[in-house]
């Protein structure tokens, strides 16, 4: 399974590739962050931010799309940008029948080093250690991202096999 992993945001869009499944060790594929100026328009930041995403689901032909779940903040402006970005991601995958899927910060955050309340450098280390890199993914917005596709590739993937044995349940029933 390839999956891309996108964390939201206006400024800073980290997006990661792993290739994995369970059971078996994870691969980078890819990983890097669109920046957008905070000077710019928000929509043209918006189309700036669709553009990258279009490429990298061109480039790497992801089965999946995993995004931040945004969450409510304090602060409003911020979490109006990140859901901005949340949506582009979302349409991009879908407009090409690529699934998507959301995963809450504490969702990635447990699985992948097993603690919900996981800091940025706990995240950034697990990431680094799972994927055998040679340094930590730079800023945490790109080691988010990368989080974000392991955390789909290993619950992702169950959730996958939990529905498709709930459909063949219920075909054996009729």
């Amino acid at each position: 399974m390839r999956v891309l992993g996108v964390d939201p945001g206006l400024t800073r869009c980290g997006l990661g590739v792993v290739q994995g499944q369970v059971g078996r060790p994870l691969v980078m594929v890819d990983v890097g962050v669109v920046r957008t100026p905070a000077d710019q328009p928000v929509a043209q930041r918006l189309v700036s931010i669709e553009a990258s995403i279009e490429r990298w689901l061109d480039v790497h032909q992801p089965d999946a799309v995993a995004v931040e779940r945004v969450f409510s903040q304090h602060n409003v402006s911020t979490v109006m940008g990140t859901a901005q970005a949340s949506a582009v991601a979302m349409v991009a995958a879908a407009r090409r029948g690529i699934p998507v899927a959301l995963h809450t910060p504490s969702e990635v955050k447990a699985a992948v080093t097993g603690n919900g309340r996981a800091d940025k450098a706990q995240i950034a280390t697990m990431v680094t250690r799972l994927l055998k890199l040679a340094e930590r993914p730079t800023p945490a917005d790109a080691a988010d991202a990368l989080a974000l596709a392991i955390c789909h590739v290993w619950r992702g993937a169950a959730s996958t096999r939990l529905e498709a044995a709930v459909a063949q349940a219920g075909r054996s029933r009729r």
